[in-house]
């Protein structure tokens, strides 16, 4: 008995219809709603005076968790080593450093890209106005850093092995080696 190819045709498509209303696919799924959250606990807070501003140019004097104070930078001591430091070599700083700056440590990373009239450099981790660090150059014995707009954020010198030492523009202590 021949089948015409619309008979097969029909057949097949009925039985694909009736085995499709038999999934679940066509049953909506219930809408779960999410449970709420725990409630958080909340400490007190509390208030106190804060310390009087620093002078201009002076990094704060701030205690530490002991309870003691760390030193203030003083600018002729910064002058003085600065002036009295080993010349540098621009390809000599190239590469990876390791910077310790306000208590935090991060890294900066010095290449001779041209980024305007001085060479590409960034750091990684920095928390201070060393995170907008985009530039650097030498001038004489000094290396600045500078941020996108071309402002000085530090300046540093040779401490001999490998390291730099020096001051943001605003007077964190910044120390950089290898």
């Amino acid at each position: 008995m021949p089948h015409s190819k619309t008979g097969v045709f029909a057949i097949s498509f009925l039985a694909l219809a009736v085995a499709g209303c038999q999934s679940d696919r066509i049953n909506p799924v219930p809408a779960r709603q999410p449970q709420p959250l725990p409630a958080a606990p909340s400490g007190t807070i509390t208030g106190s005076q804060l310390p009087p501003p620093a002078q201009p140019g002076m990094q704060p004097v701030t205690p530490d968790q002991a309870g003691t104070t760390l030193a203030a930078v003083d600018p002729a001591a910064q002058a003085a080593a600065a002036a009295s430091a080993a010349p540098i070599e621009k390809n000599s700083l190239l590469g990876s450093w390791s910077v310790n700056s306000g208590g935090s440590s991060c890294q900066m990373f010095l290449t001779l890209t041209k980024y305007g009239n001085s060479s590409r450099g960034g750091t990684r981790g920095c928390s201070n106005e060393l995170a907008n660090m985009r530039a650097w150059d030498l001038s004489g014995n000094q290396v600045v850093m500078y941020d996108e707009n071309g402002n000085t954020i530090a300046r540093l010198y040779s401490s001999g092995g490998g390291r730099l030492d020096g001051q943001t523009a605003g007077g964190t202590p910044v120390s950089v080696s290898r």
